[in-house]
């Protein structure tokens, strides 16, 4: 596949400036009569059922989903599709819960570090709005990343300029708007991105015909879907355990929380978006192990495209950038609220700054901050999926303590913290070098030779677990 020959680039910056303009200009008219704080931080907690479903849909789905499946897929196995499918959608599941819990205990917060401050001391605390923060901002990254990455392999577009025009319209509106425009635009970006994959499932089951079934794959590649094939059950717990983890402190998830107008329209949101979610993460999945099938010497992360773009047709190129902007819009806008929001909340217990501070201006200038550094990461092409990986290890090692701590009111925080520290040890030992081929308790420390091969061919499944659980297992431990 010639990528030069799929669309000019002049076509595809003026499809880029469009479209990012539209959001903006859409984001900037909706959020001009709704002004003040608590419309940026909560949208006035009066959201109804199809914006907050679409909303919470939308934001949790990302220009990722065109990459990251796809390549699972093509050493994963089904596996892999069906624990990423899980760890993206669990989140909404797991809020019906955590939701309703926080709303009563806390009805007028807007994150889930205020509630932490409220339980543990301010050194715990701020450790976990670190957390948080630096797990977004990689999200952040990867985004803007994609979308320049995406647009470059289509048109030959430079990084830079599509990483400046998509954040630069994205901060305008989600800056001055907040929350309320977020979720308003995330309406209109859903309802295109559910158009455009149905469009994208249409056009590829029109003409792969019976290579696009799992009875294909099952001739080509019986070992993707073999129920004995170990990758499958690892990279699919290994996935589940890693996004779930992550999603559970997406402050924007708990922005949402908040943002609904009461529990009835929250439980509805959260259902139908896990119900939305999980199909189209598998479909996106399912067409890596198509295309793999098909082409075992394609890039693992293009099975996507390689398969819609089989024909190299212009409108099915010009839907391929539509979807692209409109997935990283949805997501960016929500992840530069969410960090906004965390700062003028949590920002005056966090800093103390002496002098009197004006936090929604000090947040913008430090979003401002932030986006230039991804606008660099995203200009170079930076490979940014280790350091998610390593974004995914500190959500894995807090995940069970924090929200243990929701239901049991003994956990104390020395023992919260020494169980998360613990964790965090105990996952860094096995998680692997950039390379995958050791890490530093196998392979440095010890000789990877006196390991079996599960281990040393299951480093980042294994530090994922043991960072998750060992926590549970010292705070546990503490009661005896």
């Amino acid at each position: 596949m010639d990528k030069t020959n799929l669309i000019n680039q002049t076509t595809s910056l003026t499809l880029i400036i469009v479209i990012s303009l539209i959001f903006a200009i859409l984001g900037f008219y909706h959020s001009k009569k709704y002004q003040g704080l608590n419309s940026y931080l909560t949208a006035n907690r009066n959201i109804g059922l199809f914006s907050l479903t679409t909303s919470l849909t939308a934001s949790a789905l990302g220009a990722w989903i065109l990459f990251g499946p796809a390549s699972a897929a093509t050493w994963g196995g089904v596996g892999s599709i069906i624990g990423y499918s899980l760890g993206t959608a669990f989140p909404m599941f797991f809020l019906i819960y955590l939701g309703k819990k926080i709303r009563k205990e806390f009805p007028k917060g807007s994150s889930l570090i205020e509630f932490m401050r409220k339980k543990f001391g301010k050194s715990l605390f701020k450790l976990i709005l670190l957390m948080t923060i630096f797990y977004m901002f990689i999200f952040l990254c990867a985004e803007v990343t994609a979308v320049a990455v995406l647009i470059n392999f289509i048109s030959g577009t430079e990084l830079w300029i599509t990483a400046s025009i998509v954040l630069i319209s994205t901060l305008a509106y989600t800056l001055y708007g907040g929350l309320k425009a977020s979720i308003f635009t995330d309406n209109i970006q859903m309802i295109v991105i559910g158009i455009l994959l149905l469009i994208s499932f249409i056009y590829i089951n029109s003409f792969t015909d019976s290579q696009f079934s799992f009875d294909f794959i099952k001739e080509k590649n019986p070992h993707l879907l073999s129920s004995s094939y170990l990758p499958s059950y690892t990279a699919g717990l290994t996935f589940f355990i890693a996004v779930a983890a992550t999603n559970l402190f997406h402050q924007g998830n708990w922005q949402r929380v908040y943002a609904a107008k009461n529990f009835k329209t929250l439980k509805k949101s959260l259902i139908i978006s896990f119900f939305i979610i999980i199909p189209i993460v598998f479909y996106m999945g399912f067409t890596g192990m198509v295309a793999f099938s098909i082409d075992p010497s394609i890039r693992p992360d293009l099975g996507f495209f390689s398969l819609l773009l089989k024909e190299q047709t212009t409108l099915i190129t010009l839907v391929i950038i539509i979807l692209g902007l409109a997935l990283t819009i949805s997501t960016l806008d929500t992840l530069i609220n969410a960090i906004s929001s965390l700062i003028i909340v949590d920002g005056k217990a966090t800093f103390n700054f002496k002098n009197k501070i004006d936090y929604l201006r000090f947040s913008k200038y430090v979003i401002l901050f932030l986006s230039l550094i991804s606008f660099i990461v995203a200009s170079k092409g930076l490979d940014i999926l280790y350091l998610f990986l390593l974004a995914d290890l500190f959500c894995c090692a807090f995940v069970l303590t924090i929200f243990y701590s929701f239901y049991n009111k003994q956990l104390s925080e020395k023992t919260a913290y020494i169980s998360i520290i613990i964790g965090l040890i105990g996952g860094f030992l096995l998680f692997p070098a950039p390379d995958f081929s050791k890490s530093l308790l196998v392979g440095v420390l010890v000789p990877k030779e006196l390991f079996g091969p599960f281990v040393s061919q299951s480093l980042l499944f294994l530090s994922f677990v043991i960072a998750t659980f060992l926590p549970f297992v010292v705070f546990k431990a503490k009661k005896f």
